[in-house]
Formats: structure tokens, sequence, C-alpha cells
């Protein structure tokens, strides 16, 4: 790990009266994985749309990169494209082809053009092994190549940081591995990611950190070691006695 990328210093956001994060403290160093679990309606997915600004915080700090982000609209164009987001449900342009979902943003965004955006498109459908779907509609795929494609589409924009809410939460059993050994290929080439999943398999091959959340707070933050075999919580070691039975 290196310098800090992701910086979250007493972030805290409401949703009305509900105060969904308390005092969230957290740092994503460069090249860095960081898992967050928890129970649900803990605010795991609040936290990652928070770093990309779908979600606006009220009180505290959120910096990528040493700047501090706002809601201001040139704060927020400043991290379009370096930092990308994978969702639960694919979010694809169902009347685009999977070739032209990959290379809208390049194009659009980054001025890239069409050819080199093309020539992208289809590195990255390679990497994510279903470069044969490239003139396909998302609806003649199955989900976990919909999810995959998803993927593909933000390493397009070849972003800093990657963040995953959930990519598998939507998907049939059969589909959940080849979405998450791509995930591993990834987090193994060195990218930083920053992912919301209950696979705590993936957890333990990939994360250098993990984050255990419940109730918008930060419970317990530590390396996966330490977190599986000696969680320092009930609300830590319940939550694990009960994921790790499935």
């Amino acid at each position: 790990m290196t310098d800090a990328m992701i910086e979250l210093v007493d972030v805290n956001k409401w949703f009305g009266d509900f105060h969904v994060l308390k005092n969230i403290n957290m740092t994503v160093g460069a090249g860095e994985k960081v898992v967050i679990c928890g129970p649900s309606g803990s605010g795991k997915s609040t936290v990652v749309r928070s770093i990309n600004r779908l979600e606006e915080h009220q009180k505290g700090t959120i910096r990528f990169n040493g700047a501090e982000l706002t809601n201001d609209p040139k704060s927020v164009a400043s991290i379009q494209g370096e930092i990308g987001m994978v969702f639960q449900q694919f979010n694809l342009f169902p009347h685009l082809s999977v070739l032209e979902n990959l290379t809208l943003g390049p194009i659009k965004a980054r001025g890239l053009e069409r050819s080199k955006a093309v020539e992208r498109a289809r590195h990255y459908l390679e990497r994510v092994r279903i470069p044969d779907q490239a003139d396909k509609l998302p609806s003649q795929l199955s989900g976990g190549q919909q999810q995959r494609v998803a993927i593909a589409r933000s390493l397009c924009m070849e972003p800093k940081v990657l963040l995953f809410d959930e990519p598998t939460s939507a998907l049939d059993p059969e589909m959940i591995s080849e979405v998450l050994d791509v995930m591993v290929e990834l987090a193994q080439d060195g990218m930083t990611m920053v992912v919301v999943t209950h696979e705590m398999g993936f957890a333990r091959k990939v994360a250098d950190k993990m984050v255990f959340m419940d109730q918008g707070e930060i419970v317990e933050q530590s390396d996966p070691q330490a977190f599986f075999a000696n969680p320092q919580t009930e609300r830590c070691r319940t939550f694990l006695s009960q994921i790790l039975q499935h």
C-alpha cells in the first residue's frame, strides 16, 4: 500500500431524520483492496455512493488523491472517469450493443477517437472473458455476462479506483463465480478496489482490509486474518457466525 487515494474523515449523512452514516473514518491506499461488509441497512452502499458523489454527505470530509470532494459540479466532474462504479443491477443501456455500451463513455467523456475506443473496448471484453459478445444487446446475455460487461465498461474509462456495490447479489448462484473470478484477477493486477459484498470467500482471498459496518457505524476495521479469526465485537461475531454458515 502507498499513499492514501481515498480518505473519509468523520463523514456523516442523513436521509431526512434518519442518520445513515455516523462519523465514518476510512482510508484506502493506492492498490489496496478494501471489503465492506455488514447486515442489510448498515450504510455500506451509502459509503461507496458517497465516494463517487452519487450521494451527498452533510458533515465531514471525503478526499480523492488529496483533493476534497464536495457537491460542487466542478468537484463532481473532477472524478468522472477516475472512480469507476459497478452496481448490483448492471445499469447497461438496453438499446445499445455491448460494444456501444463500452465505447460511449470514452468517446463522449474522454474525447477518445472511435477507433481507439473500439480497440480499448475489445481489449477489456477479452479481459473479462467475453470477447465474442461484443455485438449482442444486453438482453441477449446472462446476468453474469451482463455484470462482466458492466465491469469492462468501467475499465474502459481507465479509472484509478473501482467501487463495487454488491456486484453479485442480483445473480443466480451459478453465475456468481464467473464475476468473482474477474474481480480476483483485477485485484491481483493491482487495481485499487472498494467492494461491498457478502462473499466472504472472495474477501479472504483478495482483501487487504476488512471493514464491518452496523447501524451506520464502522464497528471494526482489520486485516482479513484477524477479522475472521478473532473478531473484536459481539456484533461482528454474530454477523460472521450467520453468514459463514451459508
